[in-house]
């Protein structure tokens, strides 16, 4: 018989802060949307379940929202569009309507309401519509399709929504849609109470994290991300921000405590970033335990987790146990979670009959089970901390099949339990003890994700700049009599809310959100809003997105190539006068990227591409793992008309961006798989939003060390002096996995024979 291992499942849930200050509305929907789709059925399922116990993680940012949402009738763009009469709507809402009402996982959320769908089609099948190609009728049976779909299945049966869900386009009235938001507030004032109910009968444990969401160890030491990546290039920054790292726990401390009517035991570092200054931190404002990944106890250790190809640990008696750190006196329990379970529910799984989804992590379970046997040790924790919101719409029905099973086959398993962290941590005083703790967060161990990369350096700048401002004034007026101190304390609460790891995590690579236009004007918002609480003038830079400005400093290609051969072994320098685009790596699924550089180039014949490959997605005998191909799409800036065509790969994702739902006249497909090196294809567009192929074109590819392509402008009919803007897609089997760049397309002039300058 095994030893017995507990399970801690903590959930985390955690959204943006997409409040403007300046009008009291929300620009996102999702706390409203993921409210009723998310943070209650995820505790209620306890009720199927009274044997297993579950944590959950809330930011206190997040709980806010919800109060906004709950009790003080705050609105978001979209409620406010859904409860406006359709004849007052204006062209540009109507617009907004058709880009963003349809933002829904397509065949969790979409295909299965045919009267959705089909205005989803009309949409999504004609790049070209415009707001006069829908009657106010319809807008009206958007909003409502929209809103509707994303209730959680449990809440579908109750009799409002039932008859709302059965009526047809044509159907819905203001009346109807009134109701839907009205709906979504009364389940959302029910979040908080249940969440403390549970927590007073002892079914779940709630942690929080530092209220506004920062990355703790940046505030603390910025020593710490060099030590975690010193290859990277870093802001100069010149503020002590040790005392907003103290603020936003203690602020977090007591909101909890005045919610749930104790202080959590348990705290979350924002992204699991953590550093000894930041456990320090904690222990001194009386937390109890708090949790990070297995790269960061793999480094502190100075131990590599072996892992076979399927990710079973080989010996998982490290990471199944907690941590003690002392210092000075003090201790702070530790938990590390295994990395591969939130990979494989989040991305993995989806995919998958969720039934045999759940038996296969639950055999994982068993697996680690049985290495465990020969432990010296009473006690094993396995923890599976993660995302608790945004993964379930990519699961059939939410989700609840996946999770009912797993912790049916847990809870009717003697050798298996669920279990609070903190009772556990009072049971095993077997900590093992942990003297150091090297800096890091969930992903790749660093902090790459928030800091070191050109736009995340400028966001920092901005911010830094604005705290020393307020700090100098504060210093220079806080004695003086007609001193304003609601005004100054305003002013650091929005500096504080720009601290916030969201705003760092969206700009810049790798992250996508499908909005980043909105997250960049919410952060220059909240700075602006520093400088106009104290009246001091706004700094005129903050007037524009920082893209444009890293835009301007992008490297593109310095002039023509000279007698370029396509070779994928030359060194660096046959590309020195070409364009970069760098791809960091990726918050998670690294196998999963295809190439980890892209650069380009031309003549005046032809564009050139080169792609470094990930090592990750090949071996040297059997040559690439899996099948992967590459879509490059092309719009031709010339006055003449020429056919366009939507394109043709499909995006995995709710998400509507725009790149992929413009129209494109040529595209070119690249397909690897082992060793095999298929041929090039070309296609035009043709009337009708359809695709003609090339049989005879003059692209070419060499793949040695690195892929390097040839795409001649005459087949893309590019002639002297005209521009042609592209980007690229990496789509397996034509699903978008990912596309570069994320915002804008590459352009490139194709010079005459003098070598025009691009």
């Amino acid at each position: 018989m095994c030893k017995k291992l507990s399970i801690a499942f903590v959930w985390h849930m955690h959204q943006p802060v997409y409040k403007s200050e300046v009008n009291g509305i929300y620009l996102m929907p999702w706390v409203r949307l993921r409210a009723v789709k998310d943070y209650l059925d995820m505790l209620l399922i306890l009720e199927k379940f009274p044997k297993t116990k579950l944590n959950f993680n809330l930011v206190p940012m997040l709980i806010s929202s919800i109060y906004d949402y709950g009790y003080n009738g705050e609105h978001d763009i979209y409620s406010r569009l859904t409860i406006t009469p359709v004849d007052e709507l204006t062209d540009d809402e109507k617009e907004f309507i058709l880009n963003h009402f349809f933002d829904a996982n397509y065949q969790n959320m979409v295909l299965p309401y045919s009267e959705y769908k089909k205005l989803y089609d009309r949409r999504m099948q004609n790049p070209n519509c415009s707001v006069k190609d829908f009657t106010n009728q319809e807008y009206a049976d958007i909003m409502a399709w929209f809103n509707l779909v994303w209730f959680d299945p449990m809440w579908k049966e109750f009799p409002e929504l039932k008859k709302l869900f059965a009526k047809k386009n044509g159907e819905f009235t203001l009346s109807d849609r009134e109701n839907i938001i009205e709906i979504q507030r009364e389940i959302i004032r029910r979040i908080i109470p249940s969440y403390k109910k549970y927590q007073d009968e002892g079914k779940i444990e709630i942690s929080t994290s530092p209220y506004y969401h920062p990355i703790m160890p940046l505030l603390l030491d910025m020593k710490d991300a060099v030590f975690a990546n010193p290859n990277a290039e870093y802001p100069r920054l010149k503020s002590d921000m040790t005392e907003d790292a103290a603020i936003n726990v203690k602020l977090a401390l007591d909101r909890f405590e005045q919610i749930f009517g104790k202080r959590p035991s348990g705290m979350w570092p924002s992204e699991q970033c953590i550093s000894e200054k930041t456990l320090r931190l904690f222990m001194d404002m009386g937390v109890k335990w708090s949790i990070s990944d297995e790269g960061v106890l793999e480094q502190t250790l100075k131990k590599e987790f072996v892992r076979d190809f399927r990710g079973y640990l080989e010996d998982p008696y490290d990471l199944c146990h907690a941590y003690e750190y002392n210092y000075e006196g003090k201790k702070i329990d530790l938990l590390f979670r295994d990395a591969v379970i939130p990979n494989l529910i989040g991305f993995e799984y989806p995919h998958h009959d969720p039934v045999k989804a759940a038996n296969d992590l639950y055999d994982r379970i068993k697996t680690k089970q049985k290495k465990l046997a020969n432990s010296p040790d009473k006690y094993h924790l396995l923890t599976i901390a993660m995302d608790g919101e945004n993964c379930w719409e990519n699961y059939r029905n939410d989700g609840h099949e996946f999770l009912e099973t797993l912790y049916k086959l847990i809870e009717e398993d003697e050798e298996l339990e669920t279990v609070l962290v903190s009772e556990y941590l009072s049971r095993d005083e077997k900590s093992l003890p942990l003297d150091h703790l090297t800096p890091g967060s969930w992903i790749n161990r660093d902090f790459l994700l928030w800091i070191g990369e050109p736009t995340k350096n400028l966001a920092w700048t901005y911010m830094d700049e604005a705290r020393c401002t307020l700090a100098k004034y504060e210093k220079e007026h806080s004695k003086s009599k007609d001193f304003d101190s609601e005004a100054l304390r305003q002013a650091w609460e929005e500096l504080l809310i720009c601290q916030s790891s969201d705003w760092y995590w969206w700009y810049g690579e790798p992250n996508d959100s499908g909005q980043d236009d909105i997250f960049d004007h919410l952060f220059r918002e909240h700075l602006k809003n520093i400088y106009r609480a104290i009246n001091l003038p706004i700094p005129s830079y903050l007037e524009s997105p920082l893209g444009d400005f890293i835009e301007a400093h992008s490297r593109y290609p310095a002039a023509p190539f000279d007698n370029f051969e396509l070779t994928g072994t030359d060194p660096d320098s046959k590309w020195d006068m070409g364009g970069c685009i760098d791809i960091p790596a990726p918050p998670t699924m690294q196998e999963k990227r295809f190439f980890n550089k892209i650069c380009f180039g031309y003549d005046s014949h032809n564009l050139y591409l080169r792609f470094d490959i990930n090592k990750f997605v090949m071996d040297k005998e059997n040559g690439f793992k899996d099948f992967n191909q590459i879509y490059i799409y092309f719009k031709n800036k010339t006055e003449g008309y020429m056919p366009s065509s939507p394109i043709r790969t499909v995006n995995k994702t709710e998400t509507n961006i725009p790149l992929l739902r413009e129209a494109y006249n040529s595209e070119v497909k690249i397909t690897l798989y082992k060793n095999y090196h298929f041929t090039a294809q070309l296609a035009h567009a043709s009337k009708d939003n359809l695709w003609i192929l090339q049989i005879k074109n003059g692209v070419d590819y060499v793949f040695e060390d690195y892929l390097e392509v040839k795409i001649p402008f005459e087949d893309l009919r590019v002639e002297d002096n005209e521009m042609v803007e592209f980007f690229i897609i990496q789509g397996p089997m034509g699903i978008v996995d990912d596309f570069y760049p994320q915002n804008s397309l590459l352009p490139v002039v194709k010079p005459e024979k003098s070598h025009s300058r691009l």
